[in-house]
């Protein structure tokens, strides 16, 4: 991955973050004010596409969630393919540090709202919510401090958020699926089947990868395992060289003409679509009932006490280094800014608590949009804290020996 690639993805990534806070704003504001009835009529509306026996009727909501979102997750099935074979994740040294910070990040917040959620069964379901990281969002707060923040430190958030992209999507894959239907998994395997041998085959044409991504996503959206997960078994059957190693790879210019898209259009119109909660006669035992708190907790307390403490330990046990010129309380604030789980929290907890009462799920997501909000704001403050003061000798803060 080359320098300037590095930057416009950060920039792509920033800007789409601030879309994505004004996207929360604007479907608070139509949740909380007469407007409401526009905002959840048109989440409402009945979509339906039917080819003779074949039909597919879901309201806007779940085209969304379950259509757009597969869009979204082949683009991170692309950036992890990409990574794992040329970039970040190609080696151990390079994997080392953001792998250990990511374990950690995911294990800690869990841990925490298993704690305070263990006595409701049903609750427990949504233990995964608070384990997620919302790159966009955190890149975009990390753009308002300019150069403050050292390239290094950007560079590793972006590794780190691939990781834990990839935590949730196994995540999902084993325990966020429904009833089971045989004859769609079969013809599920039939598609993958097909896209392997295009792969073997070296195709490079990308039309013919879609209309076979077309027919995994209905399989395995018929299937009872989330259709959103075709798209990242889409993404690693596209190539990312040519057989004559000369022309595009179709594999980065899949990726190039989909990020936009994603960034502009998809995750804001995700996040509009989810954020909207109605805040009348919120009081604070609302807040402080178990299954907010425990997503708020874990994202605001679990995350960055998981990614720093691990980190550390594997820092100082010498499996991992720190990265360039990034100090400790520079990696302390990356790490609180990691609890803003937003996009993925909201989406796990779509697939979590979203067919259990409307109560659980309007908690679940006010306690992603008060751990995220929490998460951000303390971030920020502490990122510019660190880029303005040297409380402890520099040694000291890159943990090295004194």
């Amino acid at each position: 991955m080359t320098v300037q690639t590095v930057r416009n993805f950060l920039k792509l990534e920033s800007a789409s973050g601030l879309l994505l806070i004004s996207a929360m704003l604007l479907a608070l504001l139509f949740a909380n004010t007469p407007l409401n009835w526009l905002y959840t009529g048109l989440l409402q509306t009945h979509v339906e596409f039917q080819v003779g026996a074949l039909e597919l009727a879901k309201p806007l909501l779940l085209w969304i969630n379950d259509g757009l979102m597969a869009i979204f997750f082949l683009l991170i099935g692309l950036e992890v393919k990409r990574e794992i074979l040329e970039g970040e994740l190609s080696s151990l040294p390079k994997i080392a540090l953001p792998g250990i910070a990511a374990i950690g990040g995911m294990l800690v917040p869990a841990l925490i709202y298993l704690w305070l959620n263990w006595s409701d069964p049903i609750a427990l379901q949504g233990w995964a919510i608070p384990a997620a990281t919302d790159i966009a969002f955190a890149l975009g707060i990390m753009a308002l401090l300019g150069n403050k923040v050292p390239a290094s430190l950007k560079l590793f958030l972006l590794t780190l958020a691939i990781l834990d992209d990839l935590g949730a999507i196994v995540i999902i894959a084993l325990f966020y699926t429904a009833d089971l239907s045989v004859a769609s998994l079969v013809l599920a395997a039939l598609a993958i089947l097909g896209l392997f041998l295009l792969n073997r085959s070296g195709v490079t044409r990308i039309a013919a990868y879609m209309v076979l991504g077309v027919f995994l996503w209905i399989c395995v959206l018929k299937s009872g395992v989330h259709a959103t997960l075709a798209g990242v078994v889409l993404a690693f059957a596209v190539p990312l060289r040519t057989q004559n190693q000369q022309g595009k790879s179709p594999l980065r210019h899949l990726e190039h003409s989909l990020h936009p898209w994603v960034a502009f259009g998809i995750l804001p119109l995700f996040a509009f679509a989810n954020a909207g909660i109605s805040l009348a006669g919120l009081s604070l035992n609302d807040l402080l009932s178990p299954l907010p708190l425990g997503i708020a907790a874990g994202l605001f307390v679990g995350k960055p006490l998981g990614i720093f403490v691990f980190s550390w330990l594997g820092v100082r046990l010498g499996f991992a280094r720190l990265p360039q010129g990034v100090t400790w309380l520079e990696f302390l604030g990356m790490a609180v800014l990691c609890g803003i789980g937003f996009t993925m929290s909201l989406f796990i907890a779509t697939l979590a608590l979203g067919g259990m009462s409307s109560e659980m799920a309007e908690s679940a997501r006010l306690g992603v949009l008060l751990g995220s909000l929490v998460s951000a704001l303390s971030g920020y403050f502490l990122l510019r804290f660190a880029a303005q003061r040297d409380l402890y000798p520099r040694s000291v803060l890159k943990g090295e020996k004194v």
